[in-house]
C-alpha cells in the first residue's frame, strides 16, 4: 500500500499538468453542455406546454428517444451522423459536444416543464384576467417563480454531465478520462493513474454538490 500511494505521488508530481489540462476540458464541456442544453431545453418545454399538438408530440417523441436510449450511443450515432449529413469534416469534440448538448436538452426539458407545472394555475389564471399576453405571463410571472424550482435539478444536472463527459474519452476527446488514459499510457501504472483520476472526479463532484446545497438553502432563506 505505501508503495502505491509513493507511486502514486510520484506521477502526480511528474504529469499533473495533463490531469489539469484534462479536468479544464471536461469542466469546460459540462459548462458548455448545460447552458446550451438549458437553452433548448427551454424552447422544448415552452413548446410542449403549448396547445399545438403536432409540437407537444414532437417533444414527447424527442424526449423519448433521448433518455431512452444510451448516452453512449447517442455520441457514436452524432459522430458518425453529423460529419456524413453536412458534408464537412467535423471535429470529433465539435460531434461530441452537439450530442451531449442535445442528451442534457431532453432532460432539462422536463426539468423546466415540471418546474413551470408546478407552479399554482391561480397565477396564470390571474394574470390572464389583468389583460396579460401568454408571454408576459409566462416571462413575467410563471418563469420567476419556476426558477426557484428548476435551479437545484439544473445543478444536479451539471454534476452529473461532469461524469458523463467521460464518455468522451472514447473518442479522445480532451478531458480527465483521456487525460487517464494519456499518463497510463506513458507510465504503464493502470491503477495508479485511475485511481488519480477517481481522486479529482470525487472531489470535484463533492464541491459542486455542497456548492448546490448552499445554493438550495439560501433559496430556501429568500422565502421566509
Amino acid at each position: 500500500m505505501a508503495g502505491m500511494i509513493e507511486t502514486v505521488i510520484k506521477i502526480w508530481d511528474r504529469y499533473s499538468y495533463v490531469y489539469i489540462s484534462g479536468l479544464a476540458g471536461t469542466l469546460c464541456l459540462a459548462v458548455i453542455t448545460v447552458l446550451l442544453g438549458t437553452v433548448l431545453g427551454i424552447l422544448l418545454a415552452v413548446l410542449r406546454l403549448t396547445k399545438l399538438k403536432p409540437a407537444e408530440l414532437f417533444v414527447q417523441f424527442y424526449v423519448w428517444v433521448l433518455r431512452g436510449t444510451p448516452i453512449l450511443l447517442q455520441l457514436y450515432f452524432f459522430w458518425i451522423f453529423l460529419p456524413k449529413i453536412t458534408g464537412i469534416n467535423l471535429s470529433d469534440t465539435f460531434c461530441i459536444i452537439v450530442a451531449l448538448i442535445i442528451n442534457a436538452s431532453a432532460y432539462v426539458a422536463e426539468v423546466i416543464r415540471a418546474g413551470i407545472q408546478a407552479v399554482d394555475r391561480g397565477q396564470t389564471e390571474a394574470a390572464r384576467s389583468l389583460g396579460m399576453t401568454s408571454l408576459h405571463t409566462m416571462t413575467r410571472i410563471i418563469f420567476p417563480q419556476a426558477i426557484k424550482n428548476i435551479l437545484p435539478a439544473l445543478g444536479n444536472e451539471f454534476i452529473v454531465m461532469v461524469k458523463q463527459v467521460s464518455l468522451a474519452s472514447v473518442f479522445f476527446v480532451n478531458e480527465l478520462t483521456t487525460s487517464y488514459k494519456t499518463v497510463a499510457s506513458a507510465t504503464f501504472r493502470q491503477v495508479e493513474s485511475i485511481l488519480i483520476a477517481g481522486l479529482i472526479y470525487l472531489l470535484v463532484t463533492t464541491v459542486l454538490s455542497q456548492a448546490l446545497k448552499y445554493a438550495e438553502w439560501r433559496l430556501n432563506q429568500s422565502e421566509r
